[in-house]
């Protein structure tokens, strides 16, 4: 997915700059960037890989090479960022938190006319640098951001660093956030509201969908208002979100405990212990064992000084090789216990199934699975949050590819559809595959309510194949423009 950070101050900004990037870091693990402006030094700019280090260890000992009192910072699980433009706009440098599917259509018709491509990674276009072409043909940056949006299949939230300050564009969906923090020496822009309370930070607001500010060291300027619909996506509360973090106001954490409260409640299943898969199904976990009155145990814990995230690795098995060895079964609790393990969603299944015969070996009796969000039927086509290139890596699609003879039936919305034979059926093969005792996922519905948002503003295509493309909503708010 990836995140970004951007500051803006009457003082040098470097330090924010720093570490509210590396707040930002659980969002990705592919590139690294940061971008100063000062008017006599004019950019500065550090682009870094991380596939097998951390951000603060990259670009603490370039500190020093940062000078300005504005900046950007980026995790990018896509593209190396930022991108430095000179342009009839001025010069500026961008950075993205997007997924564009149609990148190859858009490139034809830049190539056409007479623009070309010099960022290339793994000779593939740097979807980065496409966006700014885009941007490079409007009149205003206004104009350009609004042919990204009316261009783009797939979502794209951007920072833009100029001469003049920092211009923050939400994708026009609204299906990633970007919030505004203040302090007396300026403000502050990004991904997490979990980067700002240790730099002294009040977060002022979020960007509506598809709006477009100016922000200097003094003031927010609103460029363009909301556009009138939303459709940000769940999987940021279900996972992707560090649990300090605010969406629209709510609370990540909040979100994850209020869902497993409801789980819980409904739940019969008669367990002796509860516990989180670490570490966004803790908070799952707690919520369960609350609402269901079992109490909350650490049967398995996350080996937290050494071992990074499980998708680190670019090649899958070692990615689950790791994701393996970082969690630790507790055989004190595990052993004769009847134990209800919480976890934010089911992808592939490898990991939940490897855990699933290590804490059988270590002895316990039952093994149940409770999975925060329903089932994933549906690859997602605006998000990448997962490393999953078909449909078919997903579990769920395959057993439903087996059941069916058909990587694409018919009935597909029946496998999604709660409660349905299908639905239980494709539930109870995912319980047999992955050796568990009992699995239940929650219902759509009660996902949403714990969120707390009205369902029509937010993104549940993975579950139930619903969606907008942003480029037929921008179309159909602004018909003039075709």
């Amino acid at each position: 997915m990836g995140g970004f950070f951007g500051a803006i101050a009457k003082t040098q900004v470097v330090n924010d700059l720093f570490y509210g990037t590396d707040y930002n870091s659980h969002l990705g693990t592919k590139r690294a960037g940061m971008v100063t402006f000062d008017p006599v030094e004019g950019f500065n700019r550090k682009i870094h890989k991380l596939e097998r280090d951390y951000f603060r260890s990259k670009f603490e000992d370039e500190l020093d090479s940062f000078v300005g009192c504005q900046g950007l910072g980026v995790i990018s699980d896509t593209d190396p960022q930022p991108i430095i433009v000179n342009s009839h706009l001025g010069r500026y440098a961008v950075v993205t938190v997007a997924k564009i599917n149609n990148i190859p259509e858009i490139a034809r018709e830049l190539l056409e006319h007479k623009m070309h491509f010099s960022e290339l990674s793994a000779n593939k276009i740097n979807q980065t640098e496409l966006v700014a072409l885009l941007i490079n043909m409007g009149r205003t940056f206004q104009e350009g951001i609004n042919l990204v949006f009316r261009k783009i299949k797939g979502s794209c939230s951007m920072l833009i660093l100029t001469e003049n300050g920092i211009i923050a564009a939400r994708d026009y969906l609204g299906r990633t956030p970007i919030i505004i923090g203040r302090k007396p020496e300026g403000y502050a822009v990004t991904s997490e509201t979990s980067a700002f309370p240790n730099l002294d930070y009040e977060r002022v607001r979020d960007l509506g969908p598809g709006e477009i500010v100016r922000l200097r060291a003094d003031s927010v300027e609103q460029i363009q208002a909301a556009a009138p619909r939303e459709q940000i996506c769940s999987f940021l509360w279900v996972y992707y979100g560090f649990p300090a973090s605010d969406y629209l106001g709510i609370n990540v954490e909040a979100m994850r405990e209020e869902g497993g409260r409801r789980m819980g409640r409904k739940d019969d299943t008669e367990a002796d212990c509860v516990c989180g898969i670490p570490d966004s199904g803790v908070g799952h976990a707690l919520g369960y064992a609350d609402g269901r009155g079992i109490p909350y145990q650490r049967a398995v814990l996350k080996y937290t000084p050494t071992w990074p995230r499980s998708f680190t690795p670019g090649n899958q098995s070692r990615r689950d090789l790791v994701a393996k060895m970082k969690l630790i079964p507790n055989r004190a609790i595990l052993d004769g216990k009847r134990v209800v393990f919480c976890d934010d969603s089911i992808v592939r299944g490898t990991q939940l199934r490897d855990n699933v015969r290590t804490f059988f070996g270590c002895g316990a009796r039952e093994v149940h699975a409770r999975i925060s969000c329903p089932p994933l039927v549906y690859g997602c086509p605006f998000i990448g949050f997962t490393s999953s290139k078909s449909d078919m890596e997903l579990l769920s699609r395959r057993i439903i590819r087996d059941f069916e003879g058909s990587e694409h039936p018919d009935n597909l919305d029946r496998y999604a559809t709660y409660g349905s034979p299908e639905y239980q059926r494709m539930v109870e093969e995912m319980a047999r595959r992955l050796g568990l005792t009992t699995l239940k996922f929650s219902e759509l519905k009660d996902m949403i309510d714990s969120i707390g948002l009205p369902a029509c503003r937010v993104c549940t295509h993975c579950f139930d194949g619903t969606g907008c493309q942003p480029d037929d909503a921008y179309r159909h708010d602004h018909p003039d423009q075709e």
